[in-house]
């Protein structure tokens, strides 16, 4: 029987796929986050969730709004200083791998979510990086999730707020104490990795029912498939329902009134 599911969904079950038990993961807020806890809550049920603000073995029940969410410090095992978080489970190299989001990506995995447009008089303003470029910097390797788009498959960022592998693909050669950088992009169509030789991104693996040509016609730079090219395998009944059952805990908990959670 096929399964109805959307391409988000498709997106959330690959993404969480690439996490194995008992990996270390630092988790950034948004699809990273409800890939690790769908992960967490499936196959990989000893995987160790780290989030910047200090929570250490993390639970949630709910995904959690931001970093400073309450959800995440009340179901960790431990939250210790945010100097400590970086300066020790960071830099120190106990973080297996970084899971982070981004507004724009370009062929070498470059990361911005600082601006659009020029720097001096940018188009729009992003958040910024946060403890990313830290992460994508020390952590041992990086997956990165975010739906395609022609706006945010860019053949190079506005801006480099965190580093992939530079602008000519070499940004990371002959540094020392530096992780091996992105590894994994899983999208909404497809999952590319870096050329072993190059490091452009190329696409690995199509979604069922995507085509080369929408994959193409949503990336700003003429990208390169992998041959042979494989086809992701299809999201389980199983992780379907976990993933609509976390979904709809959290909708149902962000939707009380503050008075309501106080009281609980």
């Amino acid at each position: 029987m096929t399964l109805a599911y959307s391409s988000s969904e498709m997106m959330t079950v690959t993404a969480a796929r690439a996490l194995s038990n008992g990996m270390t993961c630092f988790v950034g807020i948004g699809l990273p986050s409800e890939a690790a806890n769908l992960a967490r809550l499936t196959h990989a049920p000893e995987v160790v969730l780290i989030y910047e603000s200090g929570t250490l073995q993390t639970r949630p029940d709910i995904l959690p709004l931001s970093i400073g969410d309450g959800e995440l410090c009340e179901q960790a095992l431990t939250t210790v200083a945010v100097p400590e978080m970086f300066r020790y489970w960071l830099q120190g190299g106990h973080i297996d791998v970084g899971f982070l989001g981004t507004a724009q990506i370009d062929r070498y995995a470059n990361l911005n979510t600082t601006l659009i447009g020029d720097y001096q008089a940018p188009k729009v303003r992003l958040p910024g990086g946060g403890g990313a470029p830290e992460i994508a910097s020390n952590a041992r390797e990086v997956f990165i999730t975010l739906k395609h788009s022609p706006r945010a498959f860019v053949e190079a960022v506005d801006f480099i707020t965190t580093l992939g592998y530079g602008r000519d693909g070499k940004g990371r050669d002959g540094v020392p104490n530096i992780g091996r950088g992105p590894t994994k992009v899983i999208t909404d169509l497809c999952v590319m990795a870096p050329d072993a030789d190059t490091k452009e991104l190329v696409v690995t693996s199509l979604h069922p029912g995507v085509t080369r040509e929408q994959v193409s016609e949503s990336t700003g730079w003429p990208v390169r498939f992998a041959e042979p090219l494989a086809q992701t395998p299809e999201p389980s009944a199983e992780e379907l329902e976990i993933l609509r059952s976390l979904k709809a805990r959290t909708a149902a908990h962000h939707a009380k009134p503050v008075s309501q959670e106080a009281a609980q």
